[in-house]
């Protein structure tokens, strides 16, 4: 390969380019504005040809330096989500917790940075038995700096003094799973929904192995599936992999409706999708191979959720 330089497409500009001798005929390689290439044949002097992007020579070079170009491009920062799973027994327990999150909890993480808190209460669940709470972080240093600071707000303390000084008299709650969770590359941050009346679908995905756990993780940002929830009407608000709690490895979701009849209609469409169907029949992605059990919750948000 040799180096050369000559005007760009429009004459204006001298610009390095290379060209490579195939056989008779000379292919220049420029590059433009774009960070593409255009290719150029000499058959003839003073008769330039250009050539296809579609022949195989360009498309190679074509594919190479647009994914030096994409990889060069800078990566969204990832969210952390504590996500807490309340048991409940009683009323007594739901009121002290959530006036916990509403009078100390929520205003005390927004002070501190931590916005769009989410606590939400089963949909049509048999008596009082979960709450649930999403806690979003800026990065790992926020959710160690945010938990330390909490310890030293005598403001916090106090108006969440019920919750947090609970003893086996009159416990708070009957016990709370924690997990923490990073978000996804392919949808790095939260996505409010627009505030109205609607309900949540909370979905966890456990996996049999670690590379199975990592290989959904995988459909869901480079196989596509993020992105045909989102055209197929099944509206995300995070997606999560857990890096600590019970059931690992595992990832969590969570969905948002208008009511149960759009649930039902938007998931019938999302089975029925060509894209889904093709992506979902690849061997590397079979179900069987990468997913052990689903969970899932149907969620109501409370009053107070920022979410």
């Amino acid at each position: 390969m040799n180096e050369y330089f000559c005007l760009n497409g429009q004459g204006r500009k001298a610009v390095r380019s290379s060209y490579f001798r195939i056989g008779h005929a000379f292919l220049f390689v420029a590059p433009n504005r774009e960070n593409l290439i255009t290719l150029y044949f000499i058959m003839k002097r003073r008769h330039f040809v250009k050539a296809s992007l579609l022949t195989p020579v360009a498309a190679q070079l074509t594919h190479t330096v647009s994914a030096k170009s994409a990889a060069s491009q800078p990566k969204a920062d990832l969210e952390f989500y504590e996500l807490r799973i309340y048991t409940l027994k009683n009323g007594q327990q739901l009121k002290l917790v959530q006036d916990y999150y509403k009078q100390a909890a929520i205003p005390a993480l927004n002070k501190l940075g931590s916005k769009s808190i989410g606590v939400f209460t089963e949909y049509l669940a048999g008596g009082f038995t979960k709450l649930i709470a999403l806690i979003p972080y800026a990065s790992i240093d926020s959710f160690l700096r945010i938990n330390n600071q909490l310890a030293l707000d005598a403001a916090y303390q106090q108006a969440g003094a019920a919750y947090l000084t609970a003893d086996g008299s009159t416990p708070a709650y009957e016990r709370v799973e924690s997990s923490l969770l990073q978000s996804f590359t392919m949808m790095p941050k939260l996505e409010i929904p627009e505030k109205k009346p609607r309900l949540f679908e909370l979905r966890r995905y456990e996996s049999p192995g670690v590379a199975a756990g990592k290989k959904k993780v995988e459909m869901f940002n480079e196989g596509g599936e993020i992105s045909i929830f989102k055209r197929v009407g099944l509206t995300p608000v995070f997606f999560g992999e857990a890096l600590i709690g019970p059931l690992r490895p595992n990832l969590t979701y969570m969905l948002t409706f208008d009511d149960m009849a759009e649930h039902d209609a938007n998931w019938k469409t999302f089975s029925a999708d060509p894209e889904w169907k093709k992506v979902s029949a690849m061997p590397e992605y079979a179900n069987a191979k990468i997913i052990s059990n689903i969970n899932r919750m149907f969620l109501v948000p409370t009053d107070f959720s920022q979410i």
